[in-house]
């Protein structure tokens, strides 16, 4: 007998795949993981082969659309995919997709030189991708007050400035900057713009890695000095930065809590097998109450979480802009990723602190999720606001809608 589906049940067209990126991740990109630090020489090449093994068996940059070149997934077909290959941070690179969102943005806005310098490669995984928006002495929630800037000189853009956290510059081929290209009585949401700057244009400069909880992160802080790169890698119109992020990080935040999803996961799995397989005083340490709770409240989370983001992708996929929902599991997301980490640590014991189970890593990494894309104070507000302004005009909120 097939058993009742949900609304949000796995497509029965996607479970191949779906099962398919779950062997890859299991059993080829999960026993390596402590050898993948992108830093030598072996560690590059073990992911030039993962790459290569991917593309080989199709499943290579599933999400970009077929007219650039990727797997042409639709979106919320992908979004089931994602959250798989969440289960390891290297999943995304071992399949071609940690560029999904810097492709779909190229793709759309990129013209010319910039365009075709840049996007072939990219899809392809040839090149890496960096985004700079956040700086290390502005309150980078509120990003109109962002003082990177570019002026028009001719032909050419003059960017001057600084910006932090910048993940994946030290290797990366482009950086697309946010910055300030309009005069000051310019509306603040119409004054700020993208521009692409290869990395290896004079005035670029590396200035540090950033440690993040006492491990090197992949994010850097860089610095601007009088680049100069040509007016055609503009993205979109002038002023338009904040629509084309806006745009970029909807989307993006779905697939990150999707991510976190497949992290929390596979954190649960981790739980569970210590629960029935650790022992104490002749029982196992899953008889026990208090660990019982571990298990409970960690279903429960990851359960929540998981019908909150596919309801928010849904809404994509259908046209709405799901303002509300997004920044809801942004917060959800990032909280339920800490706890449930949080817990499979503390069933651990002390081995839940070592590089014996990925469980340390993954904890220090969660942390972030509360402050990188927005902190969650940023999205608790928003939310609130739109929600009592929807009260404001009479209309209500129909959680069933």
């Amino acid at each position: 007998m097939t058993p009742p589906t949900s609304a949000f049940s796995v497509p029965e067209h996607v479970v191949p795949v779906r099962k398919a990126v779950h062997r890859f991740l299991t059993e080829r990109v999960e026993p390596v993981e402590h050898a993948l630090d992108f830093r030598s020489d072996d560690s590059r090449e073990l992911l030039s082969e993962l790459q290569s093994q991917a593309k080989r068996e199709g499943l290579w940059a599933l999400g970009h659309p077929a007219e650039i070149g990727g797997g042409g997934m639709p979106f919320l077909d992908y979004v089931y995919v994602n959250e798989i290959q969440g289960r390891s941070d290297f999943g995304q690179y071992a399949l071609g997709t940690w560029t999904l969102q810097d492709s779909l943005m190229l793709s759309r806005h990129a013209t010319g030189e910039c365009r075709d310098r840049f996007l072939g490669p990219l899809v392809q995984g040839k090149v890496w991708p960096s985004f700079a928006m956040t700086e290390p002495d502005v309150a980078s929630s509120d990003p109109t007050r962002l003082t990177t800037s570019a002026r028009l000189d001719g032909g050419e853009w003059v960017l001057n400035g600084r910006k932090w956290f910048i993940t994946g510059a030290g290797d990366a081929a482009f950086t697309t900057v946010l910055c300030r290209t309009e005069p000051d009585d310019a509306p603040p949401h119409r004054a700020f713009s993208l521009i692409v700057v290869p990395t290896d244009t004079p005035g670029y400069r590396i200035v540090r890695e950033t440690p993040v909880l006492g491990i090197a992160s992949g994010h850097y802080e860089l610095a601007f000095d009088d680049v100069r790169v040509p007016a055609g890698y503009l993205l979109g119109e002038r002023g338009a930065g904040f629509a084309i992020a806006q745009e970029r990080l909807g989307p993006g935040r779905i697939f990150h809590c999707m991510r976190w999803l497949g992290q929390a996961q596979r954190a649960f799995e981790l739980m569970c097998e210590r629960l029935n397989t650790r022992t104490l005083r002749g029982a196992p340490l899953g008889e026990r109450q208090l660990m019982q709770r571990h298990v409970f409240e960690s279903w429960a989370q990851i359960q929540s979480c998981r019908l909150l983001t596919l309801d928010a992708a849904s809404r994509i996929d259908r046209g709405g802009d799901a303002r509300v929902e997004i920044g809801a599991i942004k917060v959800v997301g990032a909280r339920m990723l800490h706890d449930v980490i949080d817990r499979a640590v503390q069933v651990h014991g002390a081995a839940g602190l070592t590089d014996d189970t990925p469980l340390s890593r993954m904890y220090r990494a969660a942390r972030a999720g509360r402050i990188y894309d927005g902190p969650d104070e940023v999205h608790v507000v928003n939310v609130a606001r739109r929600l009592l302004r929807e009260f404001q005009r009479g209309d209500g909120w129909d959680f069933g809608s």
